[in-house]
């Protein structure tokens, strides 16, 4: 990191925010510990020491700043441990440390007092005890955490479409002999003490015959807009709720997956049929394949503590697909473009691979979603990660 005297003046002129905070020099080592950490557990940030709250700069004073902020207030209240950036700039007033905190990639970030540990966050300029949904979400990012195995609670098994998760156990996994409440247990698809078992998150989403009657975020939404802009005119506003997986019988799939109901419930509104040589013939406003792809990594990959569901998004110029949650740990949009992966949800993924809906390395991005869009439309798509959702933004032709 390096800021420039300019720079930062522009910065303080900024005041304080969702990634900025100002502190004197005299501040007390467990709240710069706890802005910190706030910081970690979300996008990062900047703390500037040395600054008042109004913007004044009252610079600072402390002897051996840098080596006080790693020995104490990083080496004494924060865990794990985290390093930020650190630059003295001077300007006017004084000198200001700039320090650089980094979005973490071993959340939750904690503030030590003791035998107890708090756990922060930011919201807009103020930090705050992280709730208890804010916490699983820490834990699931972090990869602490596998939500997909929670329990859903007050279902049953018999809201599972039976021919679905014994064609998955049997002919799938090859799993032999009788499929019994302990061969479901092993599989996760039910969880819990004997007695009381449950069906888990991703059991639910995959084969209930209706997984939003108890997980209102497992169906997707697909919202056509007459044009460019959100509008209340709607073209189409329909919810799909259905299982996430195909029924599959001896005579082939006779239910489509989810993935497939959205292709077909866009398919007025992005293709319509045009003549070639005679022939009648399909003509798509974007690839369906990279579609269909991006709407199972929506589905893949969603965070299941965020209670939106999986949305596609069709405007006259473009197609948007939002899968609810922020990218795990340190994924970031560069490296899923390279081809990295990290499965928040690595049930759901299996299950989807022994479907074949999944390319064995798992890199549909970079290996379908880009080249097809390349090729079809000229132009790469969009990606877009924030703290609530990641977005694919695909364009119609000379868009």
């Amino acid at each position: 990191m390096s800021i420039a005297q300019a720079d930062l003046v522009s910065l303080i002129k900024q005041g304080e925010g969702p990634k900025l905070e100002f502190k004197r020099d005299d501040v007390r080592p467990e709240s710069l510990a706890k802005e910190i950490v706030a910081f970690a557990n979300m996008n990062g940030g900047q703390v500037l020491l040395g600054v008042e709250d109004d913007g004044g700069i009252s610079g600072i004073k402390r002897k051996n700043l840098q080596e006080w902020l790693l020995d104490v207030v990083i080496g004494r209240y924060i865990s794990p441990h985290i390093l930020p950036d650190y630059q003295e700039v001077e300007v006017k007033g004084g000198a200001v440390a700039v320090i650089e905190v980094p979005m973490g990639t071993a959340k939750p970030y904690a503030v030590k007092r003791g035998e107890r540990s708090d756990v922060y966050v930011r919201y807009g300029n103020i930090c705050r005890l992280a709730d208890r949904t804010r916490m699983i979400r820490l834990f699931a990012t972090g990869g602490h955490l596998s939500v997909e195995r929670f329990p859903v609670h007050g279902s049953k098994l018999d809201e599972l479409s039976e021919l679905r998760y014994q064609h998955y156990l049997s002919q799938l996994l090859r799993m032999r002999g009788e499929i019994n409440e302990e061969l479901l247990t092993s599989q996760d698809i039910m969880v819990g003490k004997p007695g009381e078992r449950v069906c888990s998150y991703f059991a639910y989403a995959l084969f209930a015959l209706k997984p939003g009657v108890r997980l209102p975020q497992a169906p997707v939404r697909v919202v056509v807009f007459p044009g460019q802009d959100k509008d209340y005119e709607l073209l189409l506003d329909e919810v799909l709720d259905a299982p996430y997986v195909e029924l599959r019988t001896d005579f082939g799939a006779t239910e489509p997956a989810i993935q497939e109901r959205v292709i077909h419930a866009l398919k007025p509104f992005i293709s319509r049929d045009k003549m070639v040589n005679r022939v009648r013939q399909r003509e798509w406003d974007y690839p369906p394949n990279a579609v269909e792809e991006a709407v199972i990594n929506g589905l893949i990959h969603r965070d299941w503590t965020n209670q939106n569901q999986v949305r596609v998004e069709a405007y006259s110029d473009r197609l948007e697909i939002l899968s609810p949650g922020a990218l795990p740990n340190n994924l970031t949009i560069d490296k899923i473009k390279s081809g990295r992966q990290q499965a928040r949800n690595p049930e759901i993924v299996k299950v989807f691979r022994a479907y074949g809906y999944l390319e064995g390395l798992g890199m549909g991005i970079r290996h379908k979603i880009i080249p097809l869009c390349l090729e079809r439309n000229g132009r790469e798509p969009d990606f877009e990660a924030t703290e609530d959702d990641f977005k694919v933004i695909m364009y119609k032709h000379g868009k």
